[in-house]
């Protein structure tokens, strides 16, 4: 679950670094009239801190705070909310992106990390080193009530295998296979009404599937998309009536992505088939939503292990219909909605945040138009 390809290409922003994004994103001109709208009219947007902003970013280069909610417009009110983030272990992926939009919109935050990044993780946050990135609209800090030792490829204690105990990374922590962390949050607060999947990984994603094993391909599957199942199944029980989940995925589930391999494809698109059985059982059973975010490539230090990130904010930057950055905070957003009272008919569905690029049947920056 660790260093996952979070959601493989999906992660914290980064600017492509070609003439033509600064030229584009010198200005909030560039920005389309939509996303102005959206911001003043939801009271959501960015905020200011990116993963990773290339050699372009200007240090006084605005941009958009995430807001609860605005003066005029439809609010997106969370509070009295709890919500646990499953695959938060830093401040610059989608995990930590969704869980500040959340806060910003009133919720309860809880997380789970992975268990060989907790400690520094805990460490981070109390040092103050994530003081920058937890900041609110209102100036306060996005608080996190506590944060569980998470390993979601472990459904019970009785799952874990000798080697895996006896690994000093999982030294000093207990409780964190799924159903103890389930139980955990039980007994500390009793229910959840939202739940975030934000976790995945594909110890062979860098090989093609002809050359995935077994192993690596059962891996990617257990680790990206069977977890959701399981830490759903867990959870539902502590759920109150009307809460939501929330998955991610990523257009490799339909579209060839080479590169993007070690069995992460056929993961997502379990996930996103995942997600329409699970709308209809967790529905019926718990009156819960279930949706799941598909986003597109964003650059953060664990989507730097596929190796060639960069080259895909790039394409996305050239091909989207829209063509600016696409921020973490954008999914936030849409998480938040996606959480909130405002979609409460909207369950089973797979939601795009990509500028559009899942729209395209024709790469614009193939030299084949050039000629």
């Amino acid at each position: 679950m660790g260093a996952s390809v979070t959601t493989g290409l999906q992660m914290a922003a980064a600017r492509p670094c070609i003439p033509a994004c600064q030229r584009l994103l010198g200005s909030r001109a560039a920005l389309p009239s939509f996303a102005r709208a959206l911001s003043t009219q939801t009271g959501f947007a960015s905020c200011r801190k990116t993963a990773s902003a290339g050699p372009f970013v200007s240090l006084n280069h605005k941009r958009f705070a995430v807001r609860a909610m605005s003066a005029q417009g439809l609010p997106i009110d969370l509070r009295g909310k709890r919500a646990f983030i499953a695959g938060v272990a830093d401040d610059n992926g989608y995990g930590w992106a969704i869980a500040k939009a959340l806060a910003a919109a009133g919720a309860e935050i809880l997380v789970g990390t992975w268990v060989p990044a907790l400690n520094i993780f805990e460490t981070s946050l109390r040092r103050g080193k994530f003081d920058e990135s937890r900041k609110l609209p209102d100036g306060s800090l996005m608080e996190i009530t506590k944060v569980y030792p998470l390993d979601a490829v472990f459904d019970s204690p009785e799952d874990v295998p000798d080697d895996v105990k006896a690994n000093k990374r999982y030294a000093g922590s207990s409780n964190w296979t799924v159903k103890e962390v389930a139980e955990t949050v039980k007994n500390d607060f009793g229910t959840i009404d939202i739940f975030v999947h934000s976790l995945a990984n594909g110890p062979e994603v860098k090989n093609s599937l002809l050359e995935t094993s077994r192993k690596g391909y059962l891996a990617a599957v257990s680790a990206s998309s069977y977890s959701f199942i399981s830490l759903l199944q867990h959870f539902l029980p502590i759920m109150n009536p009307g809460g939501a989940t929330i998955s991610l995925t990523y257009i490799a589930s339909e579209r060839t992505i080479p590169g993007y391999g070690g069995g992460m494809s056929s993961a997502k698109a379990a996930l996103e088939s995942d997600t329409r059985v699970l709308a209809y059982e967790a529905g019926r059973k718990g009156k819960i939503r279930v949706n799941t975010i598909s986003a597109g490539p964003l650059g953060s230090r664990a989507a730097k292990a596929i190796g060639f990130i960069e080259k895909m904010i790039e394409y996305s930057y050239v091909n989207a219909p829209l063509q600016k950055e696409l921020l973490a905070d954008e999914v936030g957003n849409t998480a938040a909605f996606l959480a909130s009272p405002l979609a409460s008919a909207i369950t089973g569905s797979t939601i795009y945040v990509d500028n559009g690029l899942n729209t395209m049947g024709l790469a614009l920056d193939s030299p084949t138009l050039s000629t």
